[in-house]
């Protein structure tokens, strides 16, 4: 069976947050390994609330009330997650207050929050930088520890994101993996 055939069975062929029966999907709740017990079956009107904030209607989210208390961790973590977002409306942060989640299950909800949130990484020039991408240095940096500079105009390429600060990069120079404030830095 396909994970969409094992949500549908687990589900009972309904939405897992609000329990329409009407264009279902597979949504899976990041960070995911791909497993069932890391995604729920949701109706379009769902998804297109979850995945665009610009589409949000707080009382589409009433529905949590119920599905908050389901067995499945990753229907929790997305009830977090959605009432959260629209904590600020009053009744949200109620149901919010009454949510027990293990340490571990708030955590990974948390995650879900804090990537969501994030401020984009910039260059000196305001450019976005995404992971993957290219970046040369614009100034002379001395690297602490590793006893070398990195010279203006030296390239790192494939750049990772520092998850908790939009302000720094991690990159390879000189064979060495190293943290780089983005502002000394220009997408290339």
């Amino acid at each position: 069976m396909g994970l969409e055939q094992d949500l549908m069975t687990r589900s009972g062929s309904k939405c897992e947050l609000c329990a329409s029966t009407d264009n279902l999907s597979v949504l899976e709740v990041a960070p995911s390994d791909g497993s069932i017990d890391q995604a729920v079956l949701v109706c379009f009107t769902c998804k297109e609330q979850i995945e665009d904030k610009d589409k949000m209607d707080a009382n589409h989210w009433r529905c949590l009330n119920d599905s908050m208390w389901s067995e499945e961790n990753a229907v929790k973590v997305l009830a977090y997650r959605m009432l959260s977002r629209i904590a600020s409306q009053g009744w949200p942060q109620e149901l919010l207050d009454m949510l027990y989640l293990e340490d571990d299950i708030k955590a990974w909800a948390e995650a879900g929050l804090s990537a969501e949130n994030r401020e984009p990484t910039r260059d000196s020039n305001g450019t976005i930088l995404l992971a993957g991408d290219s970046v040369s240095v614009i100034k002379d940096l001395v690297v602490k520890g590793a006893g070398f500079t990195a010279k203006q105009g030296t390239t790192v390429k494939n750049i990772h994101l520092v998850p908790d600060n939009s302000e720094q990069i991690e990159g390879r120079v000189n064979g060495t993996k190293i943290v780089l404030l983005s502002c000394y830095l220009k997408k290339l």
